[in-house]
């Protein structure tokens, strides 16, 4: 099989600060997405980072157990990562950020070419919570990844708020609401529509 014929597969880096097998609105809207992804012939998996030992730090192995490495491997191996945060003080996650942090490793790991190596993979975005946040974490998340080469697709994110200084996340709904389930849909279609083309037409090709 050429690569031109491989299915497509996404990974999801779920930002939550509970640990497996705790529940998480975070994992919840990362296996939506997932889902999503699935009806446009895109396999994906998902990696809870919080059960991982990723060290801080900048560069792509930072040592001593560091579990990084076997990450980024599969953010390589991907052609669509997903991002999924918690809204915390209004902001990201000290997962997620963590998470961005590392992937500025990505910033100095080029081809012969001098393109970085995650060129041509496209990003999305989920957050989730019951404050208020999720407008300046999409932004701070898109712009990271778009700096060390993601490609963001047109409505690339989603996401939910519940009410303010209430206590029902995300995991406690009954059911998907109707705008989150659209946008949803919105955001797995056109990441796997703009994946396809930078496959078939990678920057710098003719």
């Amino acid at each position: 099989m050429t690569d031109q014929n491989r299915p497509l597969t996404a990974l999801a880096l779920v930002c939550t600060l509970t640990p497996s097998p705790g529940e998480s609105s975070s994992q919840l809207m990362a296996r939506q997405l997932l889902d999503e992804l699935a009806t446009h012939d895109v396999t994906g998996t998902a990696v809870r980072l919080v059960d991982y030992d990723i060290k801080p730090g900048v560069s792509k192995d930072e040592g001593n157990g560091d579990e990084w490495p076997k990450i980024r491997e599969q953010v390589l191996a991907s052609d669509i990562l997903v991002v999924v945060t918690p809204t915390w003080m209004g902001h990201l996650s000290s997962v997620a950020q963590r998470a961005l942090e590392r992937l500025d490793a990505e910033l100095s790991e080029t081809d012969d070419n001098g393109r970085p190596l995650v060129e041509g993979k496209v990003a999305i975005v989920g957050v989730v919570g019951n404050e208020d946040g999720a407008h300046g974490i999409i932004a701070d998340l898109f712009q990271g990844l778009n700096d060390v080469g993601f490609s963001i697709p047109s409505q690339g994110s989603t996401y939910w708020n519940g009410e303010a200084m209430q206590t029902v996340d995300y995991k406690d709904l009954d059911e998907t609401p109707e705008a989150v389930a659209g946008q949803n849909a919105t955001v797995a279609h056109n990441a796997a529509h703009l994946a396809r083309v930078l496959r078939s037409q990678p920057f710098g090709s003719a």
